[in-house]
């Protein structure tokens, strides 16, 4: 069997590393950005480190479970990473809610980092 490309492992590992962390300990999520990284989140946009470990830390809710349905990455002209993530999450007692997410990543004194990070409910108005 073919090997996957590097990009697309490093990818892979980022994005099972960010959810198993995100879904057992938010407050660890600080390891994966840094003071320049950018989250928009639902719209709303936060940079720095602290700002956006705040803003994950102090979603309202106490339990959450991500499912990947799909992922996918690519490579950047500058050495960086771009990964999409698709998929579903369920929190506390609500019904499982489907979403995208999008990662920058950026490979900064031997480690990869997110420096740009958007995620999106996928809630639509049809009305």
């Amino acid at each position: 069997m073919e090997e996957k490309p590097i990009w697309e492992q490093i990818g892979s590992s980022f994005v099972h590393h960010y959810y198993q962390l995100f879904d057992s300990d938010r407050k660890e999520l600080g390891c994966i950005y840094i003071d320049a990284s950018c989250l928009t989140w639902e719209g709303n946009q936060y940079q720095g480190k602290q700002c956006i470990v705040d803003k994950l830390t102090n979603l309202p809710f106490q339990k959450i479970v991500h499912n990947i349905t799909a992922q996918d990455h690519q490579p950047t002209p500058d050495s960086c990473i771009i990964s999409m993530v698709v998929g579903q999450l369920k929190v506390d007692d609500d019904p499982v809610m489907g979403f995208h997410q999008m990662f920058l990543l950026k490979n900064v004194n031997n480690a990869w980092v997110c420096t740009n990070d958007m995620f999106r409910l996928s809630l639509h108005n049809f009305g």
